[in-house]
């Protein structure tokens, strides 16, 4: 299973009122481990930026001065996405710029739902937690990641932050907690710990002749004390 977290920065909020995309943020999953892979650029917007959004983000319109456009980077984009699960937090906000910029080339790239499929973290959080915040800082201190360098917003860094999130999120319960002195999910001082890439695989190791035989035998003696065993049927 291929699962890429995506993060862009913009100009402001609504592409309809000519806002554009100014970065892109990739982080690959491959069966629920951080391959190493990503994909990261800066993009010229060809348009002001807004001081609102430089505050949220800190990109400048100096800083992305001789940065290529999106037309320059769609490609390249598109084959790293292709195929995979996109997981974004809060999902049409990011697909909508994406199908906006697609929409600007005018060269019938058509829209992300064309290339991958897309999981909304934000949904699937308000669904675990309803009535509670569930911005990216307030999911990171619910499961213990740290998010101690997300001065400011940052697609890459804010794509890896949320990989951490999501799999700890859909990884079932973080600790056991027998009082009450963990509430709405909190993991307290644990921390998020992110194997390497390059450990060895797991090794497999398969019953044996004689042992898959004494487990026959057994499923064979459950089966006449009993009303039948599920593990013969």
């Amino acid at each position: 299973m291929r699962q890429v977290v995506l993060d862009t920065e913009t100009t402001g909020i609504d592409p309809l009122q000519g806002h554009r995309i100014i970065e892109i943020g990739c982080v690959e999953l491959e069966n629920r481990r951080f391959t190493g892979n990503t994909y990261h650029e800066y993009i010229n917007p060809e348009r002001e930026i807004e001081a609102e959004a430089i505050s949220v983000h800190g990109i400048t319109n100096e800083s992305l001065e001789g940065k290529p456009l999106f037309a320059d980077v769609a490609s390249g984009f598109i084959e790293f996405i292709r195929g995979a699960e996109l997981i974004i937090h809060n999902a049409p906000f990011d697909v909508g710029f994406l199908n906006n910029e697609f929409a600007l080339m005018k060269s019938g790239l058509g829209v992300i739902a064309d290339y991958s499929g897309v999981l909304d973290t934000l949904a699937m959080a308000r669904k675990r937690h309803p009535g509670q915040r569930n911005s990216l800082d307030a999911l990171c201190k619910r499961y213990g990641v740290d998010n101690s360098k997300r001065e400011l917003h940052g697609a890459l860094l804010d794509a890896e932050i949320l990989a951490d999130v999501y799999l700890l999120m859909t990884g079932g319960q973080l600790a056991l907690s027998l009082g009450d002195d963990q509430q709405d999910g909190e993991v307290g001082q644990q921390r998020i710990r992110r194997l390497s890439s390059e450990r060895p695989a797991l090794k497999v190791i398969k019953a044996s002749d004689v042992e898959l035989k004494s487990h026959q035998q057994k499923l064979e003696e459950i089966q006449k004390i009993s009303d039948g065993c599920l593990w013969l049927q």
